[in-house]
């Protein structure tokens, strides 16, 4: 009763889920402009401001390690061919079962992987490890050219299993022989930089990126932007399919920050990832009128003088906000890791997060001017 829901009904888990699957990036993105639309009209924000920052958010993976890659392979292969052939009408057994082989096969490999001396038999362990997933994999290939051999002549309330694990089987089929193959990789080759590098079996969108964080050096997800005007309003942010450079963002976010506000903000901020003389250039074309991008590396007596100035002094400090703006997204609203699944669920996931705190700032803003 506490809650206010009484007797009355209530959508189903399902229904909910369903709701924020109909709701793309698209639709996600058209409310943030409608919200920021919102907070134009009733004066909290003007554009006056510009400061963008990047950041990683996480998807819901484990550490990946080749081992418990295959080993994640192997079982989702496993189960659905094992939900295949119950539909197909075999007997108990028909598809071998190799998961407990598996599992037990990657706690010695972690075993043997903590010392040295024990080389030799990490690599035998892990050739067998590849020769049981090779097994798996032909297994799920002779599985779906059973199921296509018989949806011809399958019942009604077969065919839709049949059709639903033949896609499955397909879609994890390529994702596990190039586990096997970046694992063969590292093992035969010590090759550990394979291109598009599968990092989970779930996740297959997922990348390892670098942001220099001493507590977590390497962080697996996808870079997000993040720009801000003032009262710490967010503006507007992107998902990247490919991790780009931080220098590469500068220019077009400050176009669309002109297309939200139709004006160039005053003041325009970030940190040295963005810094060159082509963006500085950039930002004064198109009307900004004090630039504060701190140079990396050796600077000259007049760039330091520059740099050294009460007012880009004070735009530095500004810009810090943006590190604090980005920890309560993370924070408050579940920046910090991804729930939802795909790429098109982590762009959703992240708009709703930064919608529901500009809603936030842009109430405590209207209600300290009312209380004033």
């Amino acid at each position: 009763m506490f809650t206010r829901i009484d007797a009355g009904e209530v959508p189903d888990a399902k229904t909910i889920l369903k709701i924020a699957l109909a709701l793309g990036p698209e639709v996600i993105e058209q409310l943030h402009r409608q919200v920021i639309e919102v907070a134009k009209r009733a004066g909290v924000t003007h554009g006056r401001r510009f400061r963008i920052d990047t950041t990683v958010v996480e998807t819901n993976v484990h550490y990946p390690t080749d081992s418990s890659l295959l080993q994640d392979g192997v079982r989702v292969l496993t189960r659905t061919m094992q939900r295949a052939s119950g539909a197909l009408g075999d007997r108990r057994g028909r598809v071998r079962d190799r998961r407990r082989s598996v599992g037990r096969r990657v706690l010695i490999i972690g075993r043997q992987a903590r010392s040295p001396e024990t080389r030799d038999a990490l690599v035998h362990s892990d050739r067998r490890l590849m020769a049981t997933t090779r097994a798996v994999i032909r297994d799920a290939a002779t599985m779906v050219r059973r199921i296509s051999q018989r949806l011809r002549t399958a019942s009604r309330l077969a065919a839709p299993t049949l059709i639903q694990t033949r896609q499955q089987l397909q879609q994890l089929q390529p994702l596990v022989t190039r586990v096997l193959a970046q694992s063969r990789a590292r093992l035969l080759g010590g090759d550990t930089h394979v291109p598009d590098k599968v990092l989970s079996i779930f996740e297959p969108h997922a990348e390892a990126i670098r942001k220099g964080k001493i507590a977590k050096p390497t962080e697996f997800g996808k870079l997000v932007t993040i720009q801000e005007s003032e009262h710490q309003i967010v503006t507007a942010y992107a998902v990247h399919t490919i991790r780009p450079a931080d220098m590469t963002l500068w220019t077009p976010a400050l176009d669309r920050h002109i297309e939200v506000f139709g004006r160039a903000p005053d003041i325009a901020a970030a940190d040295r990832g963005f810094a060159s003389a082509k963006n500085e250039d950039a930002a004064l074309a198109r009307g900004v009128r004090r630039v504060i991008l701190p140079r990396p590396g050796r600077k000259t007596p007049a760039r330091r003088a520059h740099e050294r100035q009460r007012w880009f002094r004070r735009g530095q400090r500004w810009r810090v906000g943006c590190e604090g703006r980005i920890s309560v997204l993370k924070r408050r609203h579940g920046l910090r890791r991804c729930r939802y699944h795909g790429a098109d669920g982590t762009a959703r996931w992240v708009g709703l997060g930064v919608i529901a705190d500009n809603l936030v700032n842009t109430a405590n803003f209207l209600n300290a001017r009312t209380a004033a």
